[in-house]
């Protein structure tokens, strides 16, 4: 799933950090239960599937809007 990330965030021009992280101790810091798991601004958007570029794209384009307010 990390190449569909870098490719919505390619896509949308966003200037922003792409993290894998690989470390269990790390997940379970993060609250990660499962594996693949979206994360954006520390809050978890999705567990367990792969994500396609379109969704990624409405994730992050939620998220800025959320931000935005």
């Amino acid at each position: 799933m990390l190449r569909n990330v870098e490719t919505a965030v390619a896509e949308l021009h966003l200037d922003l950090q792409v993290e894998q992280v690989t470390r269990v101790q790390k997940m379970l810091e993060a609250g990660i239960t499962g594996t693949p798991t979206l994360m954006v601004n520390g809050e978890i958007k999705s567990v367990g599937r792969v994500l396609g570029v379109d969704a990624i794209k409405a994730i992050l384009g939620a998220s800025r809007a959320e931000t935005s307010k």
